[in-house]
């Protein structure tokens, strides 16, 4: 085992995280979203069940601060030296009277940091209000504000070697459509499809295993399609139901989705006509991506074609995808949507996911797409239209 990325590429990461530091006034940063962790170092377990934080200085290097239990990962998937790994002891795990984050403000105050500028992630799901109000404690002379998105926002631009993990990371989502496909058959329970769907994401090609992407897959059958986000049942697949499939592929923790909609018997013409005007909306969103583009503009190219059919969408429409873990594989960034003013840089990657909900049933399409500078491709190559099971 070894970090997925060399040396020079984390430098350089480390390097655009100190400049954006430095532009907003912060001499510290205590990061708490593993998916930042993991690009900022590598760092890679499923360790942020409990307290885990990773502290960067404008001099201060990256610092892993975990579970001694877990603190062994860093060993084989990043290239911290031991001084850079300090887990606090086990005595601490899951009690009434102290904190972890104790343990890490002592560790940080210790480093020389209180009483500087220190941005924090306040907006994360794994760094509580309990940890960052004790951390606060132990550095009363700091001045802590909010950093927002500062490392999610440097995650936007994909590296050459990002792209690369990111196209394994389609090929594997490619084949586990293909077996979503072949699988959904009348009398066929959704569970059963679901353990082959996942034991393909995982196994990946002979060339490369794959991961479970942060976005559990979803199988949406006939009414459960109405909605966007329902879990699989036991229920089998029946005749003249659509089914929607939001599956994907992940190599290293970097995601691609990738859904696609299979009807069982004659499909009905809402259906069809659903179906066209989605895939001659992802033509519009396909043209109108390219570097510099805004994401309303992307926005309004598809609404524009919405309109022709009468129909809507009231979500977004696309955001920023990569390196993620649970819940959520977005980074939490930009938005496809009305409004959104933010231009597209070069080498970005999109997951545009048109999702139509409708009453009682639904269908999806989506891509993952590299905007390129004046131009975007689809990492993943499927067959876009409604698969009919006769």
């Amino acid at each position: 085992m070894a970090p997925p990325f060399s040396r020079d590429e984390y430098a350089d990461r480390l390097t655009r995280v100190r400049t954006a530091m430095e532009a907003q006034g912060f001499e510290a940063l205590v990061i708490g979203d593993p998916s930042n962790i993991n690009w900022l170092t590598g760092y890679d377990a499923w360790s942020f069940y409990t307290p885990q934080i990773m502290v960067v200085g404008l001099a201060l290097p990256p610092t892993w601060l975990g579970r001694d239990m877990d603190a062994g990962a860093a060993a084989f998937t990043t290239y911290l030296p031991d001084e850079q790994v300090v887990p606090f002891p086990e005595t601490l795990v899951q009690r009434r009277d102290v904190h972890p984050a104790q343990f890490m403000g002592d560790w940080m105050a210790g480093q020389g940091l209180d009483g500087k500028r220190i941005g924090y992630e306040s907006d994360v799901y794994y760094l509580t209000p309990a940890a960052v109000g004790h951390l606060q404690s132990r550095l009363p002379n700091s001045r802590w504000s909010d950093c927002g998105k500062l490392v999610n926002w440097r995650r936007l631009t994909k590296s050459a070697a990002e792209l690369t993990m990111m196209r394994q990371a389609a090929t594997i989502a490619a084949k586990t459509m293909q077996v979503a496909w072949d699988g959904a058959r009348p009398g066929i329970r959704q569970c059963d499809l679901m353990a082959d769907i996942t034991a393909c994401m995982i196994r990946g090609t002979p060339e490369f295993g794959g991961d479970l992407p942060a976005l559990h897959p979803l199988v949406l059958a006939g009414e459960a399609a109405s909605t966007a986000h329902p879990m699989w049942t036991d229920a089998p697949f029946e005749r003249d139901q659509t089914i929607a499939f939001e599956l994907g592929g992940c190599r290293k923790r970097y995601n691609v989705g990738l859904a696609r909609t299979v009807h069982i018997g004659k499909p009905p013409e809402a259906l069809l006509t659903t179906a066209k005007a989605v895939g001659e909306g992802m033509e519009a969103v396909l043209g109108a991506l390219r570097a510099g583009a805004l994401c309303c503009d992307v926005h309004g190219a598809w609404q524009a074609v919405l309109d022709r059919y009468g129909l809507e969408k009231k979500s977004r429409i696309g955001y920023g995808i990569g390196v993620g873990y649970a819940p959520d594989w977005g980074e939490h960034t930009i938005s496809i949507r009305p409004g959104d003013e933010t231009p597209l840089p070069e080498n970005a990657v999109i997951h545009v996911i048109l999702g139509m909900w409708m009453r009682g049933w639904g269908m999806e399409v989506s891509e993952t797409i590299h905007v390129r500078e004046s131009d975007a491709v689809c990492l993943t190559q499927f067959p876009r239209e409604v698969h009919v099971i006769d």
